[in-house]
């Protein structure tokens, strides 16, 4: 009996029951992935470097609410994607076990998340910070819905080359939520994304073509074939080492950063040479990896060499 009162003193009162707390769990997963994490994180890098290397300065507290915006944003691009999605995520071999196609979350709900989050990151982004990154910030959702989503994706293997500006925007809202405008230096952050997307896609597209082909996806390497892909993949390699140079030309970073970012890029063409010669995956894997690293680093590049530049 004594053993009992202890027992029921010593339990908090708020305790779930196993079960249940692994199903709440794995709902909060769920709507956690509906977000693109991942991509999630790639946008708020590059947002925050565009505010770091933007000519003046803002407020903490309203530099942190730029970046949630530019995530919650990205989120809700993610969730209406999946959303409309749903049908071809059930038969691709990468995508098939997201909570939509497996039917732990409701389409509506996915739909709903993304609606309340889209509307509600660029109100505040515009109340909080300023009109042109909010306006770039609904562009951006905008273009990804719309017209990478629903318009290009199912209809034009150029659905990477021209939806890929959506993914290249967060460094001019994060410039804009600094300054209030747009300039040649913010653009150019745009135009090293936006070169670099479709090698960095196609290089996924080469070894999973069989789920694109599946889901009647027309990528690349599905309409062109495998060879006229890897010229492409080559070609805008090679046009982007060079486009990677105009921070420095302009003036927004230093002789540091442009030594470094020519080396990457050298690199990058030598894994695109390597992916024009090779017969099997293993290739374009490497590109793969190695161009998201490749993305990364040139954008913790120019902030170190920008902070550098400050501190100096």
């Amino acid at each position: 009996m004594s053993e009992l009162s202890v027992e029921r003193t010593d339990a908090p009162c708020f305790e779930l029951p196993g079960e249940l707390a692994g199903e709440l769990g794995g709902e909060v997963r769920d709507y956690i992935a509906l977000l693109k994490p991942r991509v999630m994180s790639l946008v708020v890098f590059t947002g925050l470097v565009g505010m770091v290397l933007a000519p003046g300065s803002l407020h903490p507290v309203l530099g942190f609410t730029a970046i949630l915006c530019m995530a919650i944003g990205a989120g809700a691009s993610a969730s209406i994607n999946m959303w409309y999605d749903r049908d071809i995520d059930a038969v691709m071999t990468r995508t098939r076990d997201r909570p939509l196609p497996r039917g732990r979350i409701e389409p509506g709900a996915a739909l709903g998340l993304g609606v309340v989050l889209a509307v509600g990151s660029i109100t505040l982004m515009g109340l909080a910070v300023n009109l042109v990154a909010a306006a770039l910030l609904a562009l951006t959702i905008a273009f990804y819905v719309f017209v990478y989503t629903m318009w290009l994706k199912r209809r034009t293997p150029q659905n990477i080359v021209i939806g890929g500006a959506a993914g290249a925007l967060p460094p001019m809202i994060g410039w804009a939520a600094v300054t209030g405008d747009v300039t040649i230096a913010s653009l150019a952050l745009f135009a090293i994304i936006f070169m670099w997307t479709p090698p960095h896609f196609w290089a996924l597209s080469l070894y999973r073509s069989d789920d694109y082909q599946r889901a009647g996806v027309p990528m690349m390497p599905v309409v062109a074939g495998p060879r006229e892909t890897k010229k492409l993949m080559l070609l805008y390699s090679l046009l982007l080492v060079p486009l990677t140079l105009a921070p420095y030309w302009l003036g927004v970073v230093g002789a540091a950063y442009a030594g470094a970012a020519l080396l990457l890029g050298l690199g990058l063409v030598a894994l695109a040479l390597r992916v024009w010669r090779a017969a099997g995956d293993r290739a374009a894997k490497q590109m793969f990896a190695y161009s998201i690293l490749y993305l990364f680093l040139l954008f913790a590049l120019m902030m170190l060499d920008k902070t550098r530049m400050v501190v100096a």
